[in-house]
Parts: C-alpha cells; sequence; structure tokens
C-alpha cells in the first residue's frame, strides 16, 4: 500500500509518498492542471507493480470538490478528505513550536491516512446528477448569502444619511419596490421631490400590480417625512454609493431567480427528488440542498446515527469529573445545519408529529432554536429511514413510536 498526502493550493499541490512503514518514497511540488496530474500518476506507478490495484494508494486531502480530486477517485485511488480542523490537530502531535508549511502539511496528511484512516470517511461515489445539484444548489445558497450582505450594507448606508427609506422599506429592503424607488431616488432631497404619478409609475415597471396607489401614498409619506439631513455633497456621495448597491442587488435578485429555476428543474430529475420532497418542511430548493450536501451514494452513511453527526443536528457530550454538560455542535456543515434548520421550522406548519415533538421540548423548559434542533435531529434520522427504504414520508409512521408512548 502508498499513502499521499496532497496539500493543495490554487496553483500547485505539495505531495509526499509514503510506503506502508512511513518511510518517505517521494517529495514533490506539482502544478495545479493536467501537467502536475499526469507527474502524479508517474510518480505512483514507479512505485506500484503491475498487478496492483490503484486502491491501494491512499490520499489524504483537504476537500473533496474540483476536478484534481474527482480525477483522483476516477484513477481508482481510495480518496479521504479531511477536515482542515482535524489536520490541524494532526499537525500538532509532529511540532508544537506552532511551525506550519506545505510539505509539511503534505506529511501531516499522508500520515493521517496510513495511521489513522479508518477514523475518517473516504470520498463517496456521488452520481453525476448529483454533483450537478450540489454545484447548482451551493452556488444559489451563496449568491442569497451574499445578497443578504449587500442588503445588510444598504441598511446600514441608509442609517446614516437617509432613515426615511429606512421606514419606508423596513419589511423588505431588498425587495422590488425598494430597488425600484431608491434607483429612482436615492438621495432624501430626490425622495421629496417624487410625484406620486411618478412613484406609481416606478412601482409598476418594478412588478407590483395590486394596491399601487395606496402603497404609493405610504412610500410618499415616510420619504417627506422629517430627518436628519447631510450636507449636499456628501448626500450626494452617499447616493451613488446607493444606486451601485441598489444596482447590484436588483441584478443578483435576477440571478438568484434564475439559479433557483436551475436548481428545481435539475433537482427534479434525481430518482430520490420525490423521497426528499414528501420529507414535512422540505420543497424543491431546500430538498436539492438536502441531496447536495448528504450525497446520493447509499453506503456514505453506516446508520441514521453517522447521518445525523453529519448533519450536525445530534448534540455532542462534555463531561469531566461531576460534570456534564449537553451541547449543540459548532463544527458543523453551515450549508446543511442552515438547510436542517429551515425544514424543522417549515414543518411546525405542515406536521402535525413535527409540531408535537417541538410543543414537547418547549414545554420540558428548551429554548425555540434549541426545539428546532432536536426536531432537525429526528427529521434526519426519519429521512434516512426514507432513504434506507426507499419509500416516501408518512406522517403516521413517522410519529407512530412518539404516540405510542404518549398513549
Amino acid at each position: 500500500m502508498l499513502f499521499l498526502g496532497d496539500d493543495w493550493a490554487e496553483a500547485h499541490h505539495d505531495i509526499e509518498l509514503q510506503d506502508e512503514q512511513g518511510a518517505v518514497l517521494v517529495r514533490r511540488r506539482l502544478p495545479e492542471g493536467v501537467t502536475g496530474l499526469a507527474r502524479l500518476h508517474a510518480l505512483i506507478a514507479d512505485h506500484l507493480d503491475d498487478a496492483d490495484d490503484p486502491s491501494v494508494v491512499f490520499v489524504g486531502i483537504e476537500t473533496d470538490r474540483g476536478g484534481w480530486v474527482q480525477a483522483l477517485i476516477a484513477a481508482g485511488y481510495s480518496v479521504y478528505p479531511i477536515n482542515p480542523q482535524q489536520s490541524a490537530r494532526y499537525r500538532q502531535r509532529h511540532s508544537t513550536s506552532g511551525a506550519k508549511s506545505d510539505p509539511g502539511d503534505a506529511h501531516v496528511l499522508a500520515e493521517i491516512v496510513r495511521t489513522d484512516r479508518d477514523h475518517h470517511r473516504p470520498a463517496t461515489g456521488d452520481s453525476d446528477l448529483a454533483e450537478a445539484v450540489k454545484v447548482l444548489a451551493r452556488t444559489h445558497q451563496t449568491m442569497i448569502w451574499s445578497k443578504q450582505r449587500q442588503a445588510n450594507q444598504l441598511r446600514s448606508m441608509l442609517r446614516e444619511f437617509y432613515p426615511a427609506a429606512l421606514t419606508a422599506f423596513s419589511d423588505d429592503l431588498a425587495g422590488r419596490d425598494a430597488l425600484a424607488v431608491l434607483a429612482a431616488a436615492p438621495t432624501p432631497a430626490a425622495g421629496r421631490s417624487l410625484t406620486r404619478t411618478r412613484l406609481v409609475s416606478v412601482l409598476r415597471r418594478a412588478g407590483r400590480r395590486r394596491n399601487l396607489e395606496h402603497r404609493a401614498i405610504e412610500i410618499l409619506t415616510a420619504l417627506r417625512s422629517e430627518q436628519l439631513e447631510l450636507s449636499g455633497p456628501v448626500a450626494a456621495a452617499y447616493g451613488a454609493g446607493v444606486t451601485a448597491i441598489a444596482t447590484v442587488l436588483t441584478a443578483m435578485t435576477g440571478q438568484v431567480a434564475a439559479l433557483e429555476a436551475e436548481v428545481e428543474s435539475c433537482f427534479g430529475r434525481h430518482p430520490d427528488a420525490e423521497i426528499i420532497t414528501s420529507q414535512p418542511g422540505l420543497g424543491k430548493v431546500l430538498g436539492a440542498r438536502v441531496l447536495a450536501e448528504f450525497g446520493d451514494d447509499p453506503d456514505r452513511f453506516a446508520d441514521a446515527k453517522a447521518r445525523r453527526n453529519y448533519a450536525g443536528t445530534s448534540p455532542i457530550t462534555r463531561a469531566s469529573g461531576t460534570r456534564r454538560v449537553v451541547l449543540a455542535r459548532y463544527a458543523r456543515n453551515r450549508r446543511l445545519a442552515d438547510t436542517m434548520h429551515q425544514q424543522a421550522f417549515c414543518a411546525l406548519s405542515t406536521s402535525p408529529g413535527a409540531r408535537t415533538f417541538y410543543d414537547a421540548h418547549r414545554a420540558a423548559g428548551n429554548t425555540h432554536h434549541a426545539a428546532l434542533r432536536a426536531l432537525s435531529n429526528r427529521l434526519v434520522g426519519i429521512l434516512d429511514g426514507c432513504l434506507h427504504h426507499p419509500t416516501r414520508y408518512d406522517e403516521t409512521i413517522a410519529w407512530a413510536h412518539r404516540h405510542t408512548l404518549a398513549a
């Protein structure tokens, strides 16, 4: 067996190849791309017999995505994506000085797959369709997060010089009405000069069809209210910033909608889509995120507990002496954790069993978020059972055990 540590960077890979005794066979810095990958295959081939299966090469690398990783998997190597936090802890075993280098990281990764690979999960064999859903769902989610950051920046700017606009659009600053009006009136002076007829026209072009006159009067009343104002040149400078951010937000809103359509279309073609969307609180977008983060390899999770641990919904226990504390997991897949939290919240209004489960935790003294974490942990287990036995969600079966205990 051979053990390869691969510390990747944007332009190169530092690699270290070891044998079963930990002797270093090769250390190299290889370029990213086809040329570097060809050199890597040649280096490995020099230390393999013709009869050896490529799976006897164990690769440790701090990512599970990208063309390089997919090429390693396609070559038949056993690839282990290592969490960077875990490799950092292993690094401390070799040096307590805090020293760090790319070749040193490659050595640590090689040591991990040589001595401790049984405690790590190999890269899964997800289908191409699941990988496509993953790319689209993550891009869509990232775009939404970026849009929210831009909206927060806009809110901060308006608070400093245009508080009347915050009053007018306090419910949805990144909505179509707010962005259209701010594009037409990016400063307090421009807001006061808007006429009702002009404002109605702006709202209509933005897509509003109902309550045009009433909404226009509400906005005008807010924009013409008294507020502390900055001098003309300063307000104009702020207005230029508002125009820029509003333009970016408008473009992002359109792209979010376009990506959402792509996500739904791609996810709808997956054979597990029907099972996933049958779960309470999961529509096509959240369902696509669930598929993207869990993958579709049937052998990826040994049982429901492993899936819960990966989702970050199961709690952790810290015990020392007479002290024992149960805490929420703080090191977890944020994309998946956010998705499961949203599912649990949505399930409260669609599943009587989920609502009863949540209410029981609240009655026991848990906070809202703690009760939602417990519910999402339960829902992950239900999803695992449905995928394992390929069957759609059934409200009665899912909560039958709880009903029996209550009786």
